[in-house]
């Protein structure tokens, strides 16, 4: 015989909730990284950059990346 529907259901939220809270910490450091690695090559670089830093940008700036200017990018690395 099988497991029961609700102690299934049970043990599947809290898989869930733990892998959560483990990816939780792995996406965090991860976040912290990329942000190190984009600040670099928006300082070394000048616009137009690349589709990836213009949509790390948008993202940091709650821009559309043609709305973009130079000036808010100073004001962000700075």
């Amino acid at each position: 015989m099988g497991m029961h529907r609700s102690a299934a259901r049970r043990r599947r939220r809290e898989d869930a909730a733990t892998t959560k809270a483990r990816n939780t910490i792995v996406k965090a450091k991860e976040r912290t990284r990329r942000d190190a690695r984009m600040v670099e090559k928006v300082k070394t670089g000048s616009l137009p950059y690349t589709p990836v830093v213009m949509s790390w940008l948008s993202r940091k700036l709650d821009k559309k990346a043609g709305a973009i200017t130079s000036k808010d990018i100073r004001n962000l690395v700075t």
